[in-house]
């Protein structure tokens, strides 16, 4: 599976902006998809997930209230509202060979989308 994520750019503070993660190769219909953000000098960490069929998200505190994640047929969307500069990062996603988000990281990674907030 290769995943491409997609949509990154420059926001203003509380803006939106929306991220996108499509598969090629084969789909990712029944796999967990996540989200992760690197800033420089920091590492790789979670932003959030969503189950193969969308029933369950996950997300992780700094993000939560303000991100959504979604996905329909073979694509899943980073909803971002009033995105901060702290969440100035690359953004990753990342597919796992489960159903549902597990404690291993995704088998399947997209090349990374920059995502740049100016306050």
């Amino acid at each position: 599976v290769q995943l491409q994520a997609s949509g990154g750019g420059l926001v203003q503070a509380g803006g939106s902006l929306r991220l996108s993660c499509v598969a090629s190769g084969r789909t990712f219909s029944n796999n967990a998809v996540g989200w992760f953000r690197q800033a420089p000098g920091k590492e790789r960490e979670f932003v959030g997930s969503i189950s193969w069929n969308g029933g369950i998200t996950t997300y992780a505190d700094s993000v939560k209230g303000r991100f959504t994640i979604s996905r329909d047929k073979n694509t899943v969307y980073l909803q971002m509202n009033s995105p901060k500069p702290e969440d100035t990062a690359v953004y990753y996603c990342g597919s796992w060979m489960s159903s549902y988000r597990s404690t291993n990281s995704p088998r399947y990674w997209g090349q990374g989308t920059q995502v740049t907030v100016s306050s």
